[in-house]
């Protein structure tokens, strides 16, 4: 297979579940061979990210992500993309391991938000809290002038409870949870827009679209960029 790329996922795995159904979904098709070459690597048992974020004493992930980069490196994708904000704390470290470009998600989600929301000027950042206080999106998001806004230490925990024990672990959804953590968000922190900074709360918005909070979907953002940058491949 040539002119293909590389989904680094497994993190969580119904987190790559969604963007590969989102992928297929929106990718142009009225036959098998119009869809996308691509593979998937399911690496489930990289450490989690968030809690090496937070106590660098627990199992580190890089090792993980280096070596699955190394591997597909060696089948010459692309490109490559990663199914997971808080992975993109390693971005430099990969990036210069890595065979071909990495698609930066946090980076093409904020380029999102000036077409998307063109005025907004206040954006929040929901995630895990090794991505909100590592500042994932951070640098991103000041580099074009954005003020940021971080939830309360209460809402954090809220979310941290949907994302770890509601999604991750036992692969359920209250919307209605969901929704108050995104009213909290946009009443509370006055935000113009918030930035859904976890692949789980894309599958929150995914199984409860029905509110009309302005969010910005990190993975939605990443499966539009790879159908481009799939198509700009077969094109030539």
């Amino acid at each position: 297979m040539k002119q293909f790329f590389t989904v680094l996922g497994g993190m969580g795995t119904a987190a790559t579940e969604s963007y590969i159904r989102l992928l297929n979904q929106r990718t142009p098709s009225k036959r098998d061979q119009d869809f996308l070459d691509y593979i998937v690597v399911n690496h489930a048992t990289i450490p989690d990210r968030s809690t090496y974020l937070m106590d660098h004493t627990q199992p580190n992930p890089a090792p993980y992500l280096l070596e699955d980069i190394q591997q597909q490196s060696l089948l010459k994708p692309a490109f490559f993309v990663i199914a997971c904000n808080t992975a993109h704390y390693f971005y430099d470290e990969l990036q210069a391991a890595a065979s071909a470009p990495i698609v930066h998600m946090p980076r093409e989600t904020v380029k999102s938000i000036q077409t998307t929301y063109p005025t907004a000027r206040r954006i929040g950042i929901l995630g895990t809290k090794g991505t909100v206080t590592d500042g994932i999106y951070d640098q991103e998001l000041a580099a074009v002038g954005y003020e940021i806004v971080k939830p309360s230490e209460d809402l954090q925990e809220r979310t941290m409870d949907l994302i770890f024990n509601d999604i991750k672990g036992q692969a359920k959804m209250n919307g209605a949870k969901y929704h108050a953590i995104l009213e909290t968000m946009i009443t509370e922190g006055h935000c113009d827009a918030v930035i859904l900074g976890c692949t789980e709360l894309s599958l929150a918005q995914e199984w409860a679209p029905d509110h009309a909070f302005p969010v910005v979907d990190s993975q939605s953002v990443l499966v539009d960029r790879s159908i481009e940058l799939a198509l700009k491949l077969r094109e030539k």
